[in-house]
């Protein structure tokens, strides 16, 4: 399992009320604010939804 780096990009000013919470669940809380998670199916599909709000990018063990 790899582990992804997911950056926040772009506000979520102006956005459903859906991809706030989506950035929150995924621990995005503030703008260039960086966490990693696991390639799971769960976090993939969160990313799906919020992919024009953030970069991902995969870190090398």
């Amino acid at each position: 399992m790899a582990t992804l780096r997911i950056t926040q990009v772009k506000s979520a000013i102006r956005k459903p009320g859906k991809q706030k919470r989506t950035l929150e669940a995924l621990g995005l809380r503030k703008m260039h604010q960086s966490v990693e998670h696991g390639d799971t199916p769960q976090i993939l599909g969160m990313i799906e939804k919020v992919r024009h709000l953030v970069q991902v990018e995969e870190v090398k063990a």
